[in-house]
């Protein structure tokens, strides 16, 4: 498990009042031999995802990915992360984890949506 970050500003978290931390911990992994971000929300970040309008939390929540993991901050995995955040728990409650690879192309949003937030790849969607 990955250290436990200092205390973020106060503030009354998102549209619905679910505070931040969004994210309980991530970690990679492999996946048909090829890195894998795990991301585990935590059931505030779950909560305010289902949240129609949440995007500034969502953005909120990848910052606090990057910080945990901060080689995960390449190209396509913050538009991934976005499209979990934003469709992962409608179509999938519970998952356990949110699965972001950098190996994945960079596509726009339609395209991103379209492949179930995993372009390029076999995985199963969200």
């Amino acid at each position: 498990m990955l250290p436990v970050l200092a205390a973020a500003p106060a503030h009354a978290g998102g549209p619905d009042g679910y505070a931040p931390p969004y994210i309980d911990h991530a970690d990679w992994a492999s996946w048909d031999g090829r890195p894998s971000l795990r991301v585990y929300p935590s059931p505030a970040g779950r909560a305010q995802s289902r949240v129609a309008g949440s995007t500034a939390q969502g953005a909120e929540a990848w910052d606090e990915v990057v910080v945990r993991v901060p080689d995960a901050n390449v190209a396509g995995m913050r538009a991934q992360f976005l499209c979990h955040w934003n469709w992962a728990e409608l179509v999938e409650p519970g998952k356990t984890s949110w699965n972001l690879e950098p190996w994945r192309p960079v596509v726009d949003d339609a395209t991103m949506l379209a492949t179930g937030c995993n372009p390029g790849g076999t995985e199963e969607p969200f």
